[in-house]
């Protein structure tokens, strides 16, 4: 198994391998998931906020169903605030693939849905952070939820 170095803090992921497969421990759905390159990112994206960031577990949403155009689709991570508000989308990709304006388009749809008003786009080696009330504007560095939580 060989997966790529990520630009996230390092962390450990628990991984496991089930006849040829990989899988890997997802803390928040609580259970094994296959590891493919997109999973590879997701899962240090959620250690990044619940270890680095300090958002607590049952704040982060794995596989957040939402409905876009009557299809219902899901996002990668939502984070809510301490009403249960989606506060912050999170798109993953795998590491290959480019940050372009396709996977903007996804997360704007995600995010339009959710009123959400944070996003975050990562392959795990590029990140973008962005205010929803101006996504032009890249944050430099990842919004602090915490600071603003209960009015978000």
């Amino acid at each position: 198994m060989s997966y790529p170095a990520l630009n996230f803090p390092k962390t450990t992921l628990k991984l496991t391998k089930v006849k040829d497969q990989f899988m890997v421990w997802c803390e928040i759905r609580r259970k094994k998931l296959i590891l493919t390159p997109e999973e590879w990112v997701r899962q240090h994206a959620i250690h990044f906020l619940i270890y680095t960031q300090k958002i607590p577990k049952e704040r982060v949403i794995s596989e957040q169903t939402l409905q876009i155009n009557g299809q219902n689709r899901r996002c990668d991570i939502a984070v809510t605030n301490t009403y249960g508000k989606v506060v912050l989308i999170v798109e993953c990709k795998a590491s290959s693939v480019k940050l372009d304006e396709k996977v903007f388009l996804q997360t704007s749809n995600y995010v339009a849905q959710s009123g959400a008003a944070y996003f975050w786009m990562t392959n795990g080696v590029q990140h973008v952070f962005s205010a929803c009330e101006n996504p032009d504007i890249q944050l430099e560095d990842f919004p602090n939820l915490n600071d603003n939580y209960k009015e978000l």
